[in-house]
């Protein structure tokens, strides 16, 4: 159940804390009340995040040679650190993605979202069918980035299959011939990264000059281009077709009584790109009630979290503005929390600002289609079409 009935199970009874086995037969306690997941999250000394990027399939040697053939190594930086080192480097990317600087992006991302829309509306006016994903949310958050931290001189295709395929990597369930492919491509990747590293300006050189080995550097890169824009365009992929299937909510947008902000935060808390993330126990304890022993794996299901009644006034309703929205942890929690949630709330407001108009009167061709993941949504595509000169709300 750790991987396609995410989806599925989300709204039906579950325990505070449930032992569940995974696909390779490893016990996990999985957390679902939002109180237990924030007190795990906020607590790194008994729960550490170690375990954050291993992977969920083991894998074999094959796969294991062809990343030591590139040199592959993912040391503690962000995510995974819970050492000495993690505050120094939390704060150099966090000055990379500072509010003000993040906020000076604001009219260019808007613009682009604003010519992007419009060539949109056009091929929907004119009845064809337009994916939402691919034409639209798939790269802003990558293009936005790049312009923040410097990122590496590459096809943003090329960055965009190396993302998904370190998501599919390191969080799905996988055979052996799969785990080579992308072991290949997540290899290569890394030696450009390498290689950026260790002469890149912006982030990269920031981390240089804090005295950080080359290996930190590439971390701390990898992990931005994976958590820092990947996620994101997930997001909003996700948002922009809950959006279609709430029409009074569009409606609101249109008059002003629904805010951007609003909408935004009501879909991290429905509809956000990370289910579930991890942490390994330090110490035997209890956790609702529950025994956890040392080294025990925790699994905490953010999404589920966001559904809880205790903290939500309708949590499976998408009602913008309602008691507990907010509180949501679909940023995590803690030291760790996510250094990019500003950078994304903006993101976000900015397309559902621009683009929910896009969605009045469309259908949906096909909804986004999420692969088996532990922790990572992935939507593929999402596609709609508009009878031309239609104007009815129909979407679904």
């Amino acid at each position: 159940m750790l991987f396609r009935s995410w989806a599925s199970a989300v709204e039906s009874p579950w325990p505070d804390v449930a032992s569940v086995a995974d696909h390779v037969g490893v016990r996990h306690l999985v957390v679902t009340r939002h109180a237990l997941v924030r007190q795990v999250l906020a607590d790194p000394a008994t729960y550490r995040p170690d375990n954050a990027l291993d992977a969920v399939t083991p894998m074999p040697v094959t796969a294991l040679r062809v990343l030591a053939g590139h040199r592959f190594r993912l040391p503690p930086t962000l995510a995974n650190n819970s050492g000495a080192s993690h505050p120094q480097i939390r704060a150099i990317v966090a000055d990379a993605l500072h509010p003000t600087r993040v906020a000076a992006q604001r009219p260019w991302l808007t613009a682009l979202v604003r010519e992007r829309v419009a060539r949109l509306t056009a091929t929907l006016d004119a009845g064809q069918p337009a994916d939402l994903y691919a034409d639209l949310a798939a790269d802003l958050p990558l293009l936005v980035l790049a312009r923040l931290v410097e990122l590496p001189d590459a096809p943003v295709g090329a960055v965009k299959e190396f993302a998904r395929a370190a998501l599919e990597l390191f969080w799905a369930p996988l055979d052996a011939d799969r785990q080579l492919a992308l072991a290949a491509e997540v290899g290569r990747f890394h030696s450009v990264l390498r290689d950026f590293a260790a002469t890149g300006g912006g982030l990269a050189a920031e981390l240089r000059a804090a005295g950080h080995p080359p290996d930190v550097v590439v971390g701390a890169l990898f992990f931005l281009l994976v958590a820092g824009q990947e996620t994101t365009s997930q997001f909003l992929t996700l948002l922009l077709h809950r959006l279609a299937c709430e029409p009074a909510v569009r409606a609101g947008l249109r008059t002003g009584e629904v805010a951007v902000a609003d909408v935004v935060e009501e879909g991290l808390r429905l509809e956000p790109p990370i289910v579930t993330w991890r942490r390994v126990a330090t110490v035997d304890g209890l956790l609702g009630g529950q025994p956890v022993p040392a080294g025990t794996s925790l699994v905490l299901w953010l999404a589920r979290a966001g559904r809880d009644p205790a903290v939500v006034e309708s949590p499976d309703e998408f009602r913008p503005g309602q008691r507990g929205s907010r509180r949501h942890l679909a940023f995590g929690a803690g030291a760790h929390r996510c250094v990019g949630d500003v950078l994304a709330r903006m993101e976000a407001a900015v397309v559902v600002a621009g683009a929910a108009p896009l969605l009045d009167g469309v259908t949906v061709v096909r909804p986004p289609w999420c692969p088996d993941n532990l922790t990572f949504r992935m939507p593929d595509a999402f596609v709609v079409r508009r009878a031309p000169g239609s104007t009815g709300l129909t979407g679904s």
